[in-house]
């Protein structure tokens, strides 16, 4: 590892939790598949004094979209998906109401049109995949697929989730493990539904005192909108939900790192190269842009991944692309340095993502 890196990241987590702004941090970099940062500090339970650790896996919100679209890119690398064959060549029961021609690109560009869960949702629907796949199927979309888009919060990973399990025949966790987490080495630190024997690993999220800002209910009712409570339950911490990870930074770092090149495998003896350089190409660069149909801000997406960081845009910094998460985190990668980046935290921050821009800023120099 870079020590000097590792030195100035170790000291600026440990500041962030000494003055009491945070609660446990990680933050892991990789640059050119090799791990040169990989830094904790802090508490994973402010209850019993538990620390953090590198391994520790923590609610990360839809940081981890950038997992669920990476393993889409697996899969599509390997064959079992196509960017642009019709969802309903696979799910058939998706074509409701004008929607047999969306495909799995227009899902990745969040241009497919279904950005919202039905009104009505409840926590436990959320953590009810038929359930949730049912009412995404039978919804109508907003555009026509393709045309528009806008950032579809709550059902982009059930949208990519249940493709994949129509592909593959196989449950979500197993197809995760067996094709993305496992030949990384990474099969303990990064979950959609985290089994029951790791719940006692995962960190415990807690909110700051003081206001909270209003839920904004266009895309998802208050219910099933992420708060440290409900994310802190065991029954949601265990379903698939992939438009969130429950990660440690370590990981989420390690999976854009295998977007990029080879990295070392779950064996240090040997290198893995899940995606070949011709699909990488088309990976990375720009794939749609225009005006979020919902929040009013311009939006430039990669094939599942936000172009830009977190205090940066896409203008700025046009060869970055990742994705944060609510309550604080975010990860990313530059496929012109070769580097990646992921800040994973407990303290869950509905108003501030301070870290992860200061952080990635230090990073990216």
């Amino acid at each position: 590892m870079s020590s000097s890196l590792q030195q100035t990241v170790q000291q600026a987590i440990d500041d962030l939790v000494g003055s009491g702004a945070e609660t446990g941090v990680q933050v892991a970099v990789y640059r050119y598949g090799e791990l040169v940062v990989d830094a904790v500090a802090g508490v994973a339970d402010l209850a019993t004094g538990r620390p953090m650790r590198p391994d520790t896996p923590i609610y990360s919100g839809s940081t981890g979209k950038g997992v669920t679209a990476t393993l889409a890119n697996v899969l599509v690398a390997r064959g079992v998906l196509a960017y642009d064959e019709p969802i309903a060549a696979l799910w058939p029961e998706f074509a409701a109401h004008g929607k047999e021609r969306a495909t799995l690109r227009h899902v990745l560009t969040h241009s497919v049109g279904v950005p919202a869960v039905p009104a009505s949702t409840t926590l436990a629907e959320l953590t009810d995949w038929d359930a949730m796949t049912a009412a995404i199927a039978a919804s109508v979309p907003w555009w026509e697929p393709g045309a528009k888009t806008a950032y579809h919060a709550q059902t982009f990973g059930f949208l990519v989730g249940e493709l994949v399990r129509r592909a593959t025949g196989r449950p979500l966790a197993e197809v995760l493990r067996e094709e993305l987490t496992g030949p990384l080495g990474v099969e303990d630190e990064v979950y959609f539904g985290v089994p029951a024997e790791a719940l006692g690993r995962v960190a415990r999220l807690d909110e700051p005192a003081g206001e909270v800002p209003a839920p904004d209910k266009r895309l998802a009712p208050v219910a099933v909108q992420p708060r440290a409570a409900s994310m802190n339950r065991y029954d949601v911490l265990s379903a698939d939900i992939p438009s969130a990870a429950t990660a440690s930074a370590r990981g989420i770092a390690k999976v854009y790192a295998a977007v990029l090149g080879p990295v070392e495998g779950s064996s240090a003896a040997e290198r893995v190269q899940l995606i070949p350089d011709e699909l990488r190409a088309e990976i990375v660069r720009p794939a749609f842009s225009g005006v979020d149909e919902v929040f009013g801000n311009p939006a430039v997406w990669a094939l599942g991944y936000a172009y830009g960081r977190l205090g940066a845009s896409a203008e700025q910094v046009p060869t970055t692309f990742g994705m944060p998460g609510t309550g604080g985190s975010a990860a990313w990668a530059n496929h012109r340095t070769g580097v990646t980046f992921a800040l994973t935290k407990n303290r869950f921050d509905l108003l501030r993502a301070d870290a992860a821009t200061r952080l990635g800023e230090l990073v990216a120099g």
